[in-house]
């Protein structure tokens, strides 16, 4: 009897260390889900990394809400994307229209047919908001607003924005019925624009001139000049959004984007921005290695006998004082077969906080090698027969 108790004792153990642990760690829990409650008073948050796109608080992030004037993220990231095409140059001058010079709001006061080149137009969007500014660039772009914003909720949906409908170009909403976004959105946006460096350049600056220095541009966004390493972005305020912003901060290496829309006021939205901001900056590090040479791998059956290696850049979010505790594995067969191409993969490199594997990167070929044929075979053991070196 006291065997047979034993038995099942034993079973029922053995089963338990079947059962798989997962802990906090692995499932990287965020915002409240994580036990933090940062007390946001705001509609809707979001604070993202940029590097990684990993989303490290959020409340209510996925709500469509009112963007106000941080629609004029999309409306940047269109224009920036057609000068990296080509398709605009910083100079080439954009000619006001009746309807962009009616548009009202935050402006420039930009006059009908009055000319302005790229650069002043969008410096005039980043810094003052102007919603002129963005009308005159969506119809120079596309030919008419209406066709502009058909652009921006096609580059919405391929984004993943499934929280997101534009009508206009800058966030005027007094006559909208379907003009909205979410926090999650606006900063995966906002994580495609700063890929541009040159908006940074524009976000981050907080005066600045047009015409020839006759028209003062001041930044919307109160961060730049008071909170350390704000690079920008974008700030807006409408009586249906209330007070967003989408601000940018950067130290250390880590980009962060924090996302606060429907805050009762501009003071309280700018400190909610900021306590993101801080949170992320207290508890969480960049890790990056850039890509690296490795050793040479020998070479069977082929032109050559090794073959260069190298593994790729390699970046994530770790814990802030993680990273003393970082190791990593790296992966390789003993030897190639030939034929190779370059950028073929052929090992990882993984990299691990204690024993918890937190990402890997890919170890690849950095050269072609081809197969050697019977006559090179052949004239390879003749020449070591001659003793003739290879």
């Amino acid at each position: 009897m006291k065997k047979r108790m034993l038995a099942i004792l034993l079973a029922c153990c053995l089963l338990l260390c079947m059962i798989p642990v997962v802990s906090a760690e692995d499932t990287m829990p965020v915002g409240e889900d994580a036990g933090v409650n940062l007390q946001l008073n705001a509609t809707s948050v979001v604070l993202m990394e940029y590097e990684t796109g990993r989303v490290l608080y959020e409340q209510n992030a996925d709500e469509q809400l009112p963007p106000a004037s941080i629609t004029k993220i999309m409306t940047l990231l269109l224009v920036m994307e057609a000068l990296d095409q080509g398709k605009l140059t910083w100079e080439e001058q954009v000619t006001t229209s009746e309807r962009a010079a009616s548009m009202g709001g935050s402006q420039i006061y930009l006059k009908v047919g009055e000319q302005m080149c790229v650069r002043d137009m969008v410096k005039s969007v980043v810094i003052a908001s102007a919603n002129d500014a963005a009308a005159a660039l969506a119809e120079h772009l596309c030919g008419s607003i209406e066709a502009f914003v058909e652009k921006m909720n096609e580059k919405a949906a391929a984004l993943s924005m499934n929280n997101t409908h534009f009508e206009n170009t800058n966030g005027l909403d007094d006559t909208t019925t379907a003009h909205y976004t979410s926090a999650r959105d606006v900063a995966i946006m906002s994580r495609a624009l700063i890929a541009y460096p040159d908006i940074l350049t524009y976000s981050s600056t907080w005066m600045d001139s047009v015409r020839e220095g006759a028209f003062g541009l001041t930044n919307t966004n109160r961060l730049v000049r008071f909170y350390p390493g704000a690079t920008g972005l974008k700030t807006g305020s409408t009586a249906k959004a209330k007070f967003c912003i989408s601000a940018t901060a950067l130290r250390d290496g880590m980009h962060l984007i924090a996302v606060v829309m429907g805050s009762p006021t501009r003071d309280i939205r700018n400190e909610e921005a900021k306590k993101l901001l801080d949170y992320g900056f207290a508890n969480y590090a960049v890790y990056t290695e850039e890509e690296s040479n490795l050793t040479e791998l020998t070479v069977k059956g082929g032109t050559t006998d090794v073959c260069r290696v190298k593994s790729l850049k390699f970046s994530t979010l770790i814990d802030k004082g993680a990273k003393s505790r970082i190791r990593k594995e790296v992966h390789l067969p003993e030897y190639l077969a030939a034929p190779i191409k370059t950028g073929e993969k052929i090992g990882t490199v993984a990299y691990y906080v204690d024993d918890r594997l937190i990402g890997e990167t890919d170890i690849v070929t950095c050269e072609d090698i081809m197969k050697i044929s019977f006559g090179e075979i052949f004239v390879r053991l003749f020449k070591s027969c001659l003793g003739i070196k290879l």
